[in-house]
């Protein structure tokens, strides 16, 4: 298994931009890549994917298992893929208590690390910068940088000369350019599939980076990685048999490897279009509402009766119901949108949202079901939103929560009878605590 990880020494270094070129440009060469991210975003991978054509894995060193990160990543990369994974945030940046950072990633799945250097702001700093990066852990190997927003042809030459005399390789150098901008909101960028102008974009950063960077070196770099496990491993147990999926720009944020596990586990998956007014699949002994941007869709959500109906339909026969983030919002009985207009929603738990007063929930979890109804033992997670809880009504509840640095935090998420969801969007069994 030949690897790279993608890094930075902060957010907003431009990896993302560099990391489509990238696996686009090594494509269109015809090297397959199996793209990845590290870390719990789910808005990320969905540009791998396009730039890729390849569905993109999750890979987080702080709730996943070793055997789950190797055992995944063995799958993504066989028959001589060339795994390409972006970092989140720093290279040492993670959770609140310093571990599962990009550099643990690193270090358990041997990936090299190319470092993506922001140099708007800086000169022979870069240097001093580059190094302390490249030296701070024996266990990984900083093989090289990309410098990105170079402003001049003196510019690039003070940063090159600097990193030549700690023997620091240069593949590439890359200048400012307002057309490798990606819009953003309240939870990161705007969706690839609302990126009207996406293929095209890609297609102008994979120029921009056949034309900076040393393609081969890069190539040549990731030659050398670990070999994992495809073996059989304990993953997290599927829903139910037939599990109906909703999947549209609302209800974006599912993580291929939960697809991956209940797959493994012989479960079937459908897909349906909430936005559309599709109902889950009538055959489904399960529905998964995963989270999204139902707030920027309320209106039509709530006027959707198809969907309504279906769901309704659906709990009726018995099937489980789960949400998450997004989802859980939708299952209540009325979310609030930013301007205070109040849209009914499903009305399948007796909660109320808002985003009319916004407070940013944001972390890694371990949650433990309060009975083993949908789950069965402690498992990892993440939470990431902006809503508030306006009104919650008698169910029991769904999960005792802890943070990443092991501070109770309550119970979270709601259940009645066979219809349950939480803010916690869940990615793997938890190890030992």
């Amino acid at each position: 298994m030949s690897g790279l990880l993608i890094a930075a020494p902060s957010s907003g270094s431009g990896k993302t931009t560099v990391t489509l070129g990238l696996m686009r440009a090594l494509k269109k060469r015809g090297v397959a890549i199996a793209p990845g991210k590290a870390g719990p975003d789910y808005i990320d991978p969905a540009f791998h994917a396009a730039a890729t054509g390849e569905p993109c894995f999750n890979y987080d060193p702080w709730a996943m298992r070793p055997e789950l990160l190797l055992a995944n990543a063995s799958q993504a990369a066989a028959g001589g893929r060339t795994l390409i994974v972006e970092a989140m945030m720093g290279l040492h940046d993670g959770a609140a208590d310093g571990s599962g950072t990009p550099a643990d990633l690193a270090a358990t799945l041997n990936l090299a690390v190319i470092l993506v250097v922001d140099c708007a702001r800086m000169s022979h700093s870069v240097a001093a910068l580059v190094r302390g990066y490249a030296d701070h852990r024996s266990d990984i190997r900083v093989v090289g940088v990309i410098l990105n927003k170079v402003g001049s042809d003196r510019h690039e030459k003070m940063l090159c000369d600097a990193l030549e005399r700690v023997r620091m390789p240069v593949f590439g150098v890359l200048r400012q350019d307002n057309a490798l901008k990606l819009p953003e909101r309240h939870l990161g960028l705007v969706q690839a599939g609302e990126h009207g102008a996406l293929e095209g974009f890609i297609e102008v950063a994979a120029a921009r980076v056949e034309a900076a960077c040393d393609l081969d070196a890069i190539s040549r770099a990731a030659a050398i990685s670990s070999r994992g496990s495809a073996a059989n491993i304990e993953r997290l147990r599927p829903l139910g048999q037939r599990i109906a999926v909703a999947r549209d720009i609302a209800f974006a944020f599912c993580y291929e490897h939960l697809l991956f596990d209940w797959r493994s586990a012989g479960a079937e998956i459908s897909f349906f279009s909430p936005l559309a007014d599709e109902a889950p699949a009538p055959a489904a002994d399960a529905v998964y509402l995963p989270g999204g941007y139902p707030e920027l869709h309320a209106g039509q959500l709530s006027a959707a009766s198809t969907f309504r109906s279906g769901m309704h339909s659906a709990t009726g026969r018995g099937a489980r119901i789960f949400g998450e983030c997004g989802g859980y919002m939708v299952l209540g009985e009325g979310l609030v949108a930013a301007d205070g207009a109040r849209y009914d929603m499903l009305g399948l738990l007796p909660l109320v949202t808002s985003f009319a007063e916004r407070r940013r929930h944001l972390g890694y979890r371990r949650v433990v079901p309060v009975d083993n109804a949908f789950f069965d033992g402690p498992m990892t997670a993440h939470e990431f939103h902006y809503a508030t809880i306006v009104a919650e009504g008698a169910a029991d509840r769904l999960f005792s929560v802890s943070d990443a640095a092991g501070d109770d935090l309550g119970h979270a998420g709601l259940k009645r009878g066979n219809v349950a969801g939480s803010f916690m969007h869940l990615i793997d069994i938890a190890g030992a605590p």
